[in-house]
């Protein structure tokens, strides 16, 4: 996730201080006791949307609660048994999860993309939809939407408190366990859409499928399986056949269920799992088999890999529709088998999905911003499989700028990877490119400034950010030829060099803001808001930009992470963080 430095950490410990003043006259169990309930919309006294932020990170960093889910990779099983618990302790059951009428959605690539285009579909057929999605851009309440827009602040801070007290209240009856983070938001989101009466929820997996959180729900309208590949493998395996074994894990008995293309050992393992659940599985038909009277389908969001996702969508939703509109009749599919596996029979998109497919926004993914002279091509590929979809579309897209631009184009990329993944994969991938520099930073929004809890991230510190950033770097690199690299310093006056100097092609900043400063060069007058200070870089750094100065244009692309490309959207887009 993205991170703050400074305000943000001294706002969340004063916040703890003021829980535990003794003017309170009580403590947080017993406050959340008199408020928690469902039934009434009043405010916890001084509780604002950033103090929520601020309890809600504490989840992260719950000793008690890593240890838990430590201990549950040994034995998945407790993983779902345990959020069974919280749901219940939360005051929701199970059972309740059955009137939300939901599609579940997993994958490896494009299970966002998926959910988005079914919401976006289902919603203009008059639907009042639910949709919860992992991880946001900017903002936490970006995970959990009614009618496609992040829930207001006042309405994530009033339900917050109720979820937030009722499993307060009953941790010591527990060993005072909590539930982690993603936990904790799933049943919010659960909460969400009950309260606010949704028709429908579409549910977006967070990692796998069969041990999954989200995998508590057990009458699923539809599920459907996005494009797998090799991601998490120290949860998920190391194979796309045991990758494809958890994310089988959604399928329910007798539920219609859907998947994309998938590689040949992955397809014989859904099959296998769809035959134990005793359900029926069906491969979605290319984008283009569906017959229109308005030529070609048109996407709201860009990218050839889109076309899967999208008639992945198109089926789940004709799927959900049949059964809300005909919910006497069987599911009706027309499919001939196929080595065990359900073809299904293409239909014709009505206007209102045409017009929902073209229409979808889905910020992060194939999204460009132009802003004057400086275009953003923002990506959030995380995966090899992702990093190669993005590399085509950046390829293909950045061309057709440049082949409008007044004069010469400098190609930047702005790059960082998280977690387990292979960034020096990833990174050689982007080489063919040709970006003129390559500029490398951790997902910290700003070095010094103030900025929302909702982008804190306690799970790692800055010190191994800023190494990852630096051995980005030398792959970058080493697929470039350039010789042994033993590391850049930050290139910020004053700042405590980590090694000598380097060529100009590649260059590494201790922020998101510090680096998009140097690459627009003040040519963007979105980064130059007074509010935003700007870092003082060594004379040797401005000199390089040079190249930047002169070009017509600046293309960025930005890619690696979610959390980054979420990070550059807060200083492009400010209204976000609002």
């Amino acid at each position: 996730m993205m991170v703050c430095i400074s305000s943000v950490w001294q706002r969340c410990s004063a916040f703890a201080a003021r829980l535990q003043k003794k003017h309170w006259g009580c403590s947080l169990a017993s406050l959340s006791a008199r408020y928690y309930s469902t039934k009434t919309a009043r405010q916890i006294p001084g509780m604002e949307y950033q103090d929520a932020i601020c309890t809600l990170n504490t989840l992260q960093t719950n000793a008690s609660a890593l240890e838990e889910v430590r201990r549950e990779r040994g034995n998945p099983q407790l993983q779902l048994q345990a959020m069974r618990g919280f749901l219940e302790r939360a005051g929701l059951t199970v059972e309740e999860l059955d009137h939300l009428n939901i599609i579940h959605v997993t994958g490896t690539k494009g299970k966002g993309s998926t959910c988005a285009f079914t919401e976006h579909m289902l919603r203009r057929y008059g639907f009042r939809t639910g949709f919860y999605s992992s991880p946001h851009l900017v903002q936490v309440r970006e995970r959990i939407r009614i009618n496609g827009q992040p829930i207001g602040k006042e309405l994530f801070t009033k339900y917050f408190w109720q979820v937030y007290g009722r499993l307060d209240e009953t941790k010591d009856a527990h060993g005072g366990t909590m539930p982690a983070y993603f936990r904790f938001l799933t049943i919010l989101a659960f909460h969400v859409f009950l309260q606010e009466k949704v028709d429908l929820a579409v549910i977006e997996v967070g990692i796998g499928g069969a041990y999954d959180c989200t995998n508590i729900i057990r009458r699923p309208w539809v599920c459907g399986i996005s494009s797998l590949g090799i991601d998490h493998t120290q949860i998920l395996g190391d194979t796309i056949e045991k990758i494809a074994w958890q994310k089988g894990g959604i399928f329910k008995p007798g539920v219609p269920s859907f998947t994309v293309k998938q590689p040949e050992d992955a397809m014989v393992v859904l099959r296998n799992r769809a035959k134990e659940m005793r359900c029926p599985l069906w491969v979605c038909p290319d984008l283009e088999d569906y017959q229109t009277d308005c030529g070609p389908l048109r996407l709201g969001l860009a990218g050839q890999h889109q076309q899967s996702n999208a008639s992945l969508a198109l089926q789940l939703s004709h799927t959900w529709l049949q059964k809300r509109c005909l919910p006497d009749k069987s599911f009706s599919s027309t499919s001939v088998e196929n080595t065990g596996v359900l073809q299904v029979t293409t239909f014709k998109p009505s206007p209102i999905m045409i017009k929902g497919l073209a229409d979808t926004e889905w910020p992060g993914r194939n999204q460009t911003l132009k802003h004057g002279a400086v275009t953003y091509f923002l990506d959030g590929a995380h995966t090899m499989r992702s990093m190669q979809a993005c590399v085509e579309w950046f390829r293909e897209t950045a061309a057709q700028h440049e082949s409008n631009a007044s004069g010469p184009v400098a190609r930047v990329l702005l790059f960082n990877a998280t977690g387990e993944r292979d960034s020096a994969a990833m990174i050689k991938l982007l080489v063919p490119c040709h970006f003129d520099f390559a500029v490398f930073c951790p997902n910290i929004t700003e070095a010094i400034a103030s900025c929302n809890a909702d982008q804190q991230n306690f799970n790692v510190s800055v010190e191994n950010m800023l190494t990852r950033c630096l051995d980005n770097e030398r792959s970058w690199h080493l697929h470039n030829s350039l010789g042994d690299n033993k590391g850049t310093p930050l290139l910020i006056e004053d700042s405590l060099p980590l090694g000598s100097e380097k060529r100009a092609d590649s260059l590494v900043f201790p922020c998101i803001l510090s680096a998009l400063q140097w690459i627009t060069q003040g040519r963007d007058s979105v980064l130059e808001d007074p509010a935003k200070r700007v870092l003082s870089v060594k004379p040797s750094v401005l000199a390089k930009a040079v190249a930047l100065r002169d070009a017509a244009e600046i293309h960025i692309l930005v890619t690696g992470s979610l959390h980054l490309v979420g990070g550059v959207l807060k200083h492009l887009d400010p209204a976000s963080s609002k």
